[in-house]
């Protein structure tokens, strides 16, 4: 179960960046490659974001000392239409034209990539080429969003506290290896309201931090070269003041906050270009190196049934990636 969680949070980012058409932008000078790149992958890593900072609660009550969950959720982040497609011409390139429409999709997008021509100097040599970038997988994605599966434990803590942790150490293999780490801290401030203590609402505030490394080797199948790999990370933050009116089956959550992150995505090693008007081809190291962040307010209301010790829930979360969570809990109080 670790290895799949890790796996398919992990599986947006993999596909992108083994894909054939991904490595021929490293074809344009340094700067231009990242541009491109940033641009075309970042609506994932935006997604990744805000995905990784929802999911963590389905209830503003917390448990009695020692009573605990496991949750299993499935959070899916909605892309904005105009986050779908992007214009070359509006990245401020100085190798790249292109051969065509200047407007081609991000990963999150549909249809064909832009064919664009190379005019560059790299490592000091004029060169030229052609290449296609790379379509959108929007048609692959679950209901056209970024997915990020979320399992993680609750416990009770004295003085009304919850600690929730979603870790998987790491693991893989000599192609991919990973790890996850999350914390989340849930105060519940009910008593404070005097008279509100005595009705099924629940006050909550709550703050949680995940962080995320992988490592995945490339096999130089594209393009040539050595030690290539690609090195990924993120952070991302939530601090929310969270509601539920607890019924006996049916309890409604919801809460206002704040939401935040960062991610790097970095291709390392050595990669032998070949250019079309050269016969000998050109390495280049440490081609790409990109920052993405997200940040902004949000707003969750959802639903839970209580069937026993048996969640189920459904949540949606206003956000600049408006986010589908639902998933199961098993809760012992």
């Amino acid at each position: 179960m670790k290895k799949l969680t890790l796996l398919c949070l992990l599986l947006l980012v993999a596909h992108v960046s083994r894909s054939q058409e991904l490595e021929s932008i490293l074809l344009a000078s340094r700067d231009d490659a990242n541009k491109l790149t940033n641009s075309y992958i970042g609506p994932a890593m935006t997604g990744l974001i805000y995905g990784m900072n929802s999911g963590w609660y389905h209830t503003a009550k917390v448990h009695k000392k020692l009573g605990f969950d496991v949750t299993i959720a499935m959070n899916a982040s909605m892309v904005p239409s105009k986050d779908e497609f992007f214009d070359i011409a509006n990245l401020g390139l100085t190798s790249i034209t292109a051969s065509g429409s200047s407007v081609t999709p991000t990963v999150a997008g549909k249809g064909d990539g832009a064919m664009l021509d190379v005019n560059a100097t790299v490592e000091g040599q004029t060169v030229t080429a052609s290449f296609e970038m790379p379509s959108g997988i929007n048609d692959d994605l679950p209901l056209g969003a970024v997915p990020t599966p979320a399992i993680q434990l609750g416990v009770g803590l004295p003085y009304k506290f919850d600690v929730m942790l979603r870790l998987v150490p790491e693991v893989g293999s000599d192609d991919v290896k990973g790890k996850l780490f999350g914390v989340g801290l849930k105060k519940e401030i009910t008593s404070i309201f005097g008279p509100v203590d005595k009705l099924p609402l629940h006050v909550s505030v709550l703050a949680a931090y995940t962080s995320m490394d992988v490592n995945y080797g490339i096999d130089g199948n594209v393009i040539p070269g050595q030690n290539q790999r690609a090195e990924f990370k993120l952070n991302a933050y939530t601090v929310q003041a969270i509601g539920s009116l607890n019924f006996p089956i049916v309890n409604i959550y919801g809460g206002l906050g704040y939401t935040g992150g960062s991610s790097t995505l970095k291709m390392l090693g050595t990669y032998e270009l070949q250019y079309d008007n050269i016969p000998v081809a050109i390495p280049v190291t440490d081609p790409l190196n990109l920052d993405f962040d997200a940040s902004g307010f949000r707003t969750t209301l959802g639903v839970r049934l209580s069937l026993g010790f048996f969640k189920l829930f459904g949540d949606y979360t206003l956000q600049e990636y408006n986010t589908l969570s639902a998933g199961i809990a098993f809760s012992f109080r």
